[in-house]
């Protein structure tokens, strides 16, 4: 006989659960149950046959969910529910399934706007206070955070990416505040700690998923209001103009992997020394072909150039990423193949 979750009774469930944690944790478990009951078990124990997966998974959720239901609503907690489930069912599996309680029964700030569309939520925080955005956005994911921050006007896209960057800890209160104001304004629909936003490294993985000329924009107004921010950030991440500062085996490498219309584009208004150090790092042949489309490509708008050092910026990271290419961020920002 083949055992499915297909309406199962509790026996059969109590069953599978057994079956599936093994003998001796199994026998571990009988001795909690009255003889009755034990008598009952073993029959369809004995009757079960086959269990698919799918039927072991299904029974094991929901014990795992009536254990967090109880953990969280009675006054043992999780630390009770640890100590019973070690008994039952080993320390190792005992603590695997802690682990899934102790995250599930935490929410992350925001969730529930982490799904709405940038162009709804451009409209619900645009007016806000810069403190308040930069808030939201250290808990969005980065993609989400640059397409609403690209839509910002740009003195108030200078001011967030500054807020984000020297922001520290956030108080609970504060923060919940913050997301019932949301949650109204969306029409839909905290932790007792402190919690931890924002940071360099956050608007460092903003700025990294946003267009050029958004990142150009802020680096431009914050190296006036605060140049040491604006330096530390630059640090961290890898821009068009950084490519004078790659060795040559690196450049070699990411000019394998650019398409020579995006190259042609970022050069039409690159720096002397960018275009030197790419020039440099090609046969002459490429460099007449290229110098021939430079030319051919006449007046150009300024967002097409951007958006293309944009793209060769992309795989210069990307590269980094898969670990092609090293990139020393203290010191001397020099990159190692």
């Amino acid at each position: 006989m083949l055992y499915t979750d297909n309406a199962l009774t509790g026996r059969k469930k109590a069953a599978v659960l057994l079956i599936s944690i093994g003998t001796q944790n199994a026998i571990k478990v009988l001795k909690f149950l009255k003889e009755e009951e034990i008598e009952q078990v073993t029959v369809e124990i004995a009757n079960a046959g086959e269990i698919d997966n799918e039927t072991r998974r299904a029974v094991i959720d929901e014990v795992v969910e009536n254990v967090q239901s109880d953990a969280l609503s009675g006054e043992g907690g999780l630390q009770y529910v640890k100590e019973i489930l070690e008994q039952t069912i080993g320390a190792h599996k005992a603590a695997a399934i802690i682990d899934r309680l102790a995250q599930g029964s935490q929410t992350r700030p925001f969730e529930f706007i982490r799904r709405a569309d940038p162009n709804q939520l451009l409209n619900i925080i645009q007016n806000e206070h810069a403190q308040t955005i930069a808030l939201i956005f250290s808990y969005l994911n980065p993609a989400q955070a640059a397409a609403v921050l690209s839509a910002l006007p740009r003195e108030k896209q200078a001011e967030v990416a500054q807020r984000i960057a020297t922001m520290d800890m956030t108080s609970p209160e504060y923060t919940s505040e913050i997301e019932r104001i949301l949650k109204k304004k969306l029409s839909s629909l905290g932790k007792e700690s402190y919690t931890a936003s924002g940071g360099i490294q956050a608007i460092v993985d903003i700025l990294n998923a946003a267009d050029r000329s958004t990142e150009k924009s802020i680096f431009e107004t914050l190296e006036v209001k605060d140049s040491e921010l604006a330096e530390a950030i630059k640090k961290r991440m890898f821009v068009f103009e950084d490519i004078i500062n790659l060795d040559n085996k690196a450049v070699q490498l990411f000019l394998r992997e650019i398409e020579s219309h995006d190259l042609a584009l970022a050069l039409k208004s690159a720096t002397e020394d960018v275009s030197e150090r790419i020039f440099e790092n090609m046969s002459r042949r490429m460099q007449e072909v290229l110098k021939e489309e430079i030319e051919f490509l006449g007046p150009v708008k300024l967002r097409d150039v951007e958006e293309a050092q944009q793209r060769i910026v992309s795989v210069i990271r990307r590269l980094e990423d898969e670990g092609e290419i090293i990139v020393s961020r203290t010191g001397g920002d020099e990159i190692i193949v």
